[in-house]
């Protein structure tokens, strides 16, 4: 049985399962899944807790010896199995395949994952764990849907905010949800339940945004010129070098070459897209940025592109940064001097 994150505490209020999966790449989602049903076997008088970490050489026999044997003094026992590397390899897929085939109903199970690639998630032993647990897929919360999920957290400590407090929330902790967290728990020591005063939760938190290289590619490629920027400055601003963005751009503007060659000579864009090797989020921003960049745009950007990487390396005038967020701007569809991709 498949269940979304948000809906997890209403099942195991409803009846505790023997066996439970959880698996994605949002390390506080799912975290908070995992003490949900570590709460609810508790609850359930699961008393005794063994915990297994999946590392080289692990012993496969020890996990299905707990499963096939009750706790001391005959309690119910929890099993808490992580798989940090999400690959059990061979011996440890059919220890999964035998333990999904025959878990025992006295004990509750728990198999944490993170994100998976297509191969694993349609491998025998994954297969055969989603057929008889309950399986939470964590999701990365996506930057639109942010603000909603900060007004849920408010909403748990009696609180609420406007939409301009919840999007200015939701600019100042993007990319890190830990930290996030953190900031609202602050709110609800600070400030008083009901309506939150926008000046006054400005004044209550801290800028706890912790954004990557990989988010202002997002951002860039989607037309997103704000975020983008506002990305690269963070960046820029906490002394990082701009050899990283730099490559970023090289590897966008290189695949929507790539991309621009291929539909050129009849390939459907999705498949294009596909055979560039840009899958998942990226695939959506990128789609967006090839129907915005074509022929000599894309020219005029790898030749900006070639300026940025000479000027990081001390060769020519000017400063490395301003000129990468120029370009990542124009990839963005908003030209900013000195770089204008579609003049």
């Amino acid at each position: 049985m498949n269940v979304r994150p948000e809906d997890l505490e209403a099942r195991l209020a409803q009846a505790l399962a023997p066996l439970y999966v959880v698996h994605g790449d949002e390390p506080l989602v799912a975290l908070e899944c995992g003490d949900a049903v570590r709460a609810a076997a508790r609850r359930a008088g699961v008393e005794e807790r063994e915990t297994f970490v999946v590392e080289q050489h692990f012993k496969w026999d020890a996990l299905l010896a707990a499963n096939a044997s009750m706790g001391l003094f005959g309690t119910r026992r929890f099993v808490d199995l992580r798989i940090p590397s999400g690959k059990p390899g061979v011996e440890g897929g059919k220890a999964l395949e035998a333990y999904a085939a025959d878990p025992n109903p006295d004990n509750v199970t728990l198999v944490t994952l993170p994100r998976l690639d297509k191969a694993a998630q349609g491998s025998a032993w994954f297969t055969a764990l989603c057929e008889r647990a309950v399986v939470v897929a964590v999701q990365p919360v996506e930057r639109d849907a942010l603000p909603r999920w900060i007004a849920g957290r408010l909403a748990r400590q009696k609180q609420k905010a406007a939409p301009e407090t919840l999007a200015f929330l939701a600019d100042l902790c993007e990319g890190n949800l830990l930290a996030a967290r953190q900031e609202i728990e602050k709110l609800a020591l600070l400030l008083p339940e009901g309506a939150l005063d926008h000046d006054a939760v400005e004044a209550a938190v801290a800028d706890v945004a912790r954004y990557d290289v990989f988010a202002a590619s997002e951002a860039w490629l989607a037309g997103d010129a704000a975020r983008a920027a506002r990305i690269l400055v963070s960046l820029a601003a906490g002394g990082d070098g701009p050899q990283l963005a730099i490559w970023a751009l090289g590897e966008d503007l290189h695949a929507l070459a790539a991309v621009e060659a291929m539909t050129r000579e009849g390939t459907p864009l999705a498949s294009a897209l596909r055979n560039a090797r840009v899958w998942g989020r990226r695939q959506h921003a990128m789609e967006k940025a090839a129907r915005r960049l074509r022929g000599a745009a894309l020219l005029r950007g790898l030749v900006a592109l070639a300026r940025v990487d000479a000027l990081s390396k001390g060769i020519g005038r000017g400063d490395a940064w301003d000129e990468v967020l120029a370009l990542a701007l124009a990839i963005a569809g908003k030209s900013a001097h000195p770089v204008a991709l579609n003049a």
